[in-house]
């Protein structure tokens, strides 16, 4: 097997960048593996090899003559399909937009691009990016890597590194299932510039976030700073700095740790991997103790309660701006399941959330960070089998 797919990105950037590998070569590696195991994952739905063998040609010509593109030069990417794409078919997994094929790409893409990534295809996603499953009625059921009965959540990857969406889990969800990493950003870092589900949902607007996944916690480091900033057309996003996360001191930094919150119990597996890495926190010098914010007992509801507050009617509409009559199952039936509330039960929810929002405040007063499971548990025939390998595959 070739072992470029199993690099992380920031090491084909230094290889590349070194001549010690071409970006061609790197490009072929991923086109052989997607043309392999895809059949059975169904995980990039639309793949532009035949771009991407040119830029990557073009990429390897520019270094040559001693031109770098940027800090990805020649590194292959895949994007959620829920980002625009220049020129490729952009569907967000509705019916409506099964033609659709977007004049500009979303910030993001066009900050990657010009950061010198090349976009090897699009990944699969649930409609409208609203299911903790992959599945759509274009292009089917993703299927989990490890085992292909199984889920990997409510979206997927295929490249050294991937843009994908979280508004409820769509970044951390498929991140866990996989065994790989991902990072939800904080609300007014990213662009959200050119996805499916747009900027200005009001009082929902910043539960939505655009972010980094890939095999390893380096590559996040690496391509998040590519992707945030204003864009002067996201009105939710601000101009704050992003840190370094080598600056930061383990030794000064306080670390809350849990591994059942009261409502779900993680399964064994789960909670034995978040106590090795308060271990590995508390070896590193870090201040690590026993303790979970009382207010987690009341985000399921509040985040349910705000996102069927009006019926659902925000999905209804982004559903006819998409052209879309019909539509998978899961999401049909979660409409019809939806109830409104009244203006004033409105109101008085979005005051909860703002206590909601204090109480954890308070808690973080306290603490640097949380580290807990980021899955509880889910039913045997949807729960993800995780082994020790980066990346693992289906085909050996």
């Amino acid at each position: 097997m070739n072992e470029l797919i199993y690099a992380s990105a920031t090491a084909l950037t230094r290889a590349i960048r070194a001549k010690e590998v071409s970006a061609a070569e790197v490009v072929h590696a991923y086109l052989q593996r997607v043309e392999e195991v895809n059949p059975a994952l169904n995980a990039v739905v639309q793949l532009c090899a035949e771009a991407a063998q040119a830029e990557a040609r073009a990429a390897d010509a520019a270094l040559a003559r001693g031109q770098m593109t940027g800090p990805l030069h020649g590194v292959p990417m895949t994007i959620k399909d829920s980002l625009d794409t220049t020129g490729v078919s952009t569907t967000g997994g509705t019916t409506g937009r099964a033609a659709y094929v977007p004049a500009h790409d979303a910030t993001g893409v066009t900050r990657l691009r010009t950061a010198g990534a090349i976009l090897l295809g699009k990944t699969n996603t649930p409609e409208l990016t609203l299911a903790s499953e992959t599945d759509n009625l274009l292009y089917g059921r993703t299927n989990n890597p490890y085992d292909l009965s199984r889920t990997p959540g409510g979206g997927s990857g295929g490249a050294p590194f991937d843009i994908g969406s979280d508004t409820a889990c769509s970044i951390r969800w498929p991140a866990h299932c996989c065994g790989i990493a991902g990072i939800k950003p904080t609300a007014g870092r990213v662009p959200r510039t050119g996805h499916i589900i747009p900027f200005g949902l009001g009082a929902r607007d910043l539960l939505t976030q655009n972010g980094p996944m890939a095999r390893f916690v380096e590559d996040l480091n690496l391509i998040l700073p590519i992707i945030c900033g204003p864009d002067w057309q996201d009105p939710g996003i601000v101009p704050v700095p992003l840190g370094d996360p080598a600056a930061v001191a383990l030794e000064r930094l306080r670390a809350a740790v849990h591994t059942d919150n009261g409502i779900v119990t993680p399964t064994t597996a789960i909670q034995d991997a978040v106590r090795r890495a308060a271990q590995a926190l508390t070896d590193a010098g870090m201040a690590v103790e026993e303790a979970c914010p009382q207010a987690l007992a009341r985000s399921h509801t509040l985040a349910t309660a705000l996102a069927t507050a009006d019926g659902r009617a925000w999905v209804q509409r982004l559903l006819a701006n998409a052209g879309t009559t019909e539509m998978h199952p899961w999401l049909a039936a979660n409409l019809s399941q939806a109830q409104g509330m009244s203006v004033a039960e409105f109101t008085a929810l979005l005051e909860e959330i703002d206590q909601f929002r204090s109480e954890m405040l308070a808690f973080m007063e306290h603490y640097d960070v949380i580290l807990c499971p980021v899955n509880r548990h889910y039913p045997d025939n949807t729960f993800a089998k995780i082994d020790s390998r980066p990346w693992a595959s289906v085909v050996e």
